[in-house]
């Protein structure tokens, strides 16, 4: 039980620091005086800390994605990012062929719970895929942060009910991770 709480806590503090960074870079991307970063920041958190701590967000059992649906998310990314950066359809036109291909696969046997799950996935996977070429520099780059997205997706199963966005929160969890291991290593 304790280490099913260490992985949501690890979990969500990766979201929240996530989030945290981003949206304090998009302010200091428009303010040039540090006060209004600092305020912005400080209601930035506040806001996640108590939208966290009094929305109802999370199951109270434990449950992880099974690897066999995890596994779709880096092929989506690398499918995604192969008709985006290679392909030259650009990430918009690149995301919306692969979500939609995926939208179809549950058609195939309507009495497939296993296709059923697979949109999701993919579809988290697609969203890794949409980086641009600076970001993404290479296919394992790709494979990487799809990798990355796809253990935050599958850790976040039961995190996050009803929250719009988490599948790209998951993508860019594992794109910002990856870039951060990418800067470490080169």
């Amino acid at each position: 039980m304790r280490k099913h709480k260490a992985i949501r806590f690890l979990m969500v503090a990766t979201v929240l620091f996530t989030q945290v960074t981003f949206l304090t870079m998009i302010v200091n991307a428009h303010y040039e005086t540090n006060a209004a970063i600092i305020i912005a920041a400080l209601v930035i958190i506040l806001t996640i800390v108590f939208g966290y701590r009094y929305l109802d967000l999370h199951h109270e059992d434990y449950a992880y994605e099974k690897i066999s649906v995890v596994i779709w998310v880096p092929i989506g990314a690398v499918l995604c990012y192969l008709l985006n950066v290679p392909g030259g359809l650009g990430p918009i036109l690149a995301m919306g062929i692969v979500g939609t291909l995926a939208s179809f696969l549950p058609s195939l046997n309507k009495k497939s719970n296993y296709l059923k799950q697979l949109p999701a996935s993919i579809y988290c996977g697609a969203f890794v895929g949409m980086s641009s070429a600076e970001t993404s520099p290479s296919l394992g780059f790709a494979l990487a942060a799809g990798t990355l997205a796809g253990l935050f997706f599958m850790m976040s199963k039961n995190l996050f009910l009803g929250v719009g966005g988490k599948l790209g929160t998951m993508a860019f969890a594992g794109v910002i991770t990856a870039t951060l291991m990418y800067a470490l290593l080169v």
